[in-house]
């Protein structure tokens, strides 16, 4: 009799944390994407504007992997009026030689957070200065205390600073990204400043506008973008990525339809021979990534399939390895 396993976000998050592994599958994911016959589609999503609502499906075919995840991920913005999380979701994992389904991970996005700062943590690894002593977040919401940690984790940063247009939460933020880290953090009210005094810095905001101005920029920064996974979000400056020596996406083309090369293309502002560089090149080594301490590097991620397969894959593996997980007749 054939079983599907039924995991609740309760069990994955018992086996599925931030940690070099859960970060090493997402990299081999972006490598995968780079080197190999990768099946990945475009996003589908879904507008619902009476209801402030939300939904994309992603999903991806890595050869040698046995399993793809369809993930489902709706976000729905007025849900807190109601006293509702914005954000939900489920994966499902089927077999790549059958088709059948073999788990629903019932993790409300919980797999889709951990996957996403995995992907900042391998954004950092490979494109960061070799020393960060400062890192910055511009957010404070659960993925600018997740992106800090995973950076933590490839480059560990002694100090951490928190900007938010709610100062009340970036001083929530920073007190958890201290006793999180074990490491000095603070809040500061100038978003410039920030910039300034990091090595590394993480947007993680649902800016319309820029947040993030092109005269910040210094020498030895890198910059990990998140926030802007549809065409009318915004972090960065386009003057911000004309003036970087590296432009690195997880996808052009999802970048380019609705991330931050998107503005940037719209803008007219790029120079001739502007190149976007896809994270997994320069993880295979077949494009450049940093090319000296001084450079300056962007690195936007709008969220790929083969990262949402690679956390499902692993995420049903670590939970039988933990035991974990209802095993249903289909």
């Amino acid at each position: 009799m054939r079983k599907v396993v039924i995991l609740t976000e309760t069990e994955l998050r018992r086996c599925v944390a931030i940690d070099p592994d859960a970060v090493a599958v997402v990299e081999a994911a972006f490598h995968a994407l780079a080197t190999k016959a990768v099946a990945m589609p475009p996003i589908l999503r879904l507008d619902i504007p009476e209801a402030n609502g939300e939904v994309d499906v992603k999903t991806a075919y890595i050869p040698g992997v046995p399993s793809f995840a369809i993930k489902v991920s709706p976000g729905f913005f007025d849900n807190p009026k109601r006293g509702l999380p914005s954000l939900n979701g489920l994966m499902m994992l089927l077999s790549a030689s059958t088709g059948l389904v073999e788990a629903v991970l019932l993790d409300n996005g919980y797999l889709t957070d951990i996957r996403t700062a995995a992907a900042g943590a391998v954004a950092a690894k490979h494109l960061a200065p070799a020393h960060v002593e400062t890192a910055g977040v511009l957010g404070a919401g659960a993925q600018a205390r997740l992106q800090l940690a995973a950076a933590h984790l490839v480059r560990p940063f002694a100090r951490a600073l928190v900007w938010a247009r709610d100062a009340a939460k970036a001083e929530d933020c920073s007190r958890d990204i201290a006793a999180m880290l074990e490491i000095e953090a603070r809040a500061v009210a100038d978003p410039a400043r920030l910039v300034a005094e990091s090595q590394l810095v993480v947007t993680a905001t649902p800016a319309r506008r820029p947040i993030l101005g092109a005269e910040w920029l210094h020498p030895g920064l890198h910059i990990t973008a998140i926030g802007a996974d549809s065409p009318e979000k915004n972090e960065i400056a386009p003057a911000a990525i004309a003036r970087a020596d590296r432009f690195v996406c997880d996808r052009r083309s999802q970048s380019s339809q609705s991330g931050e090369l998107h503005h940037a293309e719209k803008s007219g502002l790029l120079r001739d021979g502007f190149a976007a560089i896809e994270l997994g090149e320069v993880i295979a080594g077949t494009a450049p990534g940093r090319t000296s301490p001084e450079a300056i590097t962007i690195c936007d991620l709008t969220g790929t399939g083969v990262q949402d397969t690679a956390i499902a894959t692993f995420a049903l593996r670590r939970a039988a390895e933990h035991g974990l997980g209802a095993a249903l007749a289909a």
